[in-house]
C-alpha cells in the first residue's frame, strides 16, 4: 500500500475513533451550517474525517483503498492529495450552496472526497469494472441516484458532498490530464450530463 494512502487512512481512523467517542469533539468538528456561516469555515475540512459508525468509515476506506492506488499511480502522491482534498472542498462548498438556508444541517464522512478519487479513476481507466458494469456507466447512474437522494433526502446521506466531491475529480483530473478530452470526448460528455442535469434542476427550483 502507498505510504501516502495508509497515513490518509490512518488519520481518518483515528479522528473518527476520537469523535465516536467524544461527542463534544464531534460537535466542534462535524459540518454544521449554522456554525459555519458564523466564522466556522474549518468544518467544511474538519468533518470529512468523522464518521457516523464504524461501517461508515470500513465503507468510506475500503472504497479509497480500491480506487486510491489508480489515481497516485498517474498523479503521484501530491497529485493524490490534491484530488482527495480538491473533492472534499467542492464537497463542501456544494453542500453550503444547497442548504445554506437550512441552519441545522449537518453532515460528516469523507465520501465527498472518496468520491472525487473514484471519478478521477473512472476517467483515467473508463472501461474499469465497477460492480461488473464499465466505470463511466456507473459514475452516470451513480450520480443520477444521487441527484435522486437530493431531491428525495433519501437516507441519512450527504448525497450533496458526493456530488460535489465528484465534480472536483471531475474537473482536477482533465485539468491535470486534458487529452483525455479529445481521446475520450464521448464518454467525458456522458460523465457530464448528470452534472448539467443537476445544476438545470437547481436552475428550475426542483431541488
Amino acid at each position: 500500500m502507498p505510504l501516502v494512502l495508509l497515513v490518509l487512512m490512518l488519520i481518518n481512523a483515528l479522528v473518527s475513533y476520537k469523535g465516536l467517542n467524544d461527542m463534544s469533539f464531534f460537535r466542534k468538528y462535524e459540518f454544521h451550517i449554522g456554525s459555519i456561516r458564523v466564522g466556522e469555515q474549518y468544518r467544511m475540512f474538519t468533518s470529512a474525517f468523522l464518521h457516523a459508525d464504524y461501517m461508515h468509515l470500513g465503507f468510506n476506506m475500503l472504497t479509497l483503498y480500491f480506487f486510491a492506488p489508480v489515481v497516485i499511480y498517474n498523479f503521484g502522491a501530491l497529485g493524490f492529495l490534491l484530488v482527495y482534498f480538491i473533492s472534499m472542498a467542492f464537497g463542501s462548498l456544494l453542500t453550503l450552496y444547497f442548504h445554506k438556508n437550512e441552519y441545522s444541517y449537518r453532515a460528516i464522512g469523507a465520501s465527498g472526497a472518496v468520491t472525487g478519487i473514484l471519478f478521477s479513476s473512472i476517467l483515467i481507466y473508463p472501461d474499469m469494472e465497477i460492480n461488473f458494469i464499465p466505470g463511466y456507466i456507473f459514475g452516470v447512474l451513480y450520480l443520477l441516484f444521487t441527484i435522486y437522494g437530493m431531491k428525495t433526502r433519501a437516507g441519512n446521506i450527504g448525497h450533496t458532498a458526493h456530488f460535489g466531491g465528484a465534480i472536483g475529480g471531475f474537473i482536477f483530473t482533465l485539468i491535470k490530464m486534458p487529452h483525455i478530452i479529445y481521446d475520450n470526448t464521448l464518454i467525458v460528455i456522458f460523465l457530464a450530463v448528470p452534472i448539467i442535469i443537476l445544476f438545470g434542476m437547481a436552475k428550475a427550483g426542483k431541488l
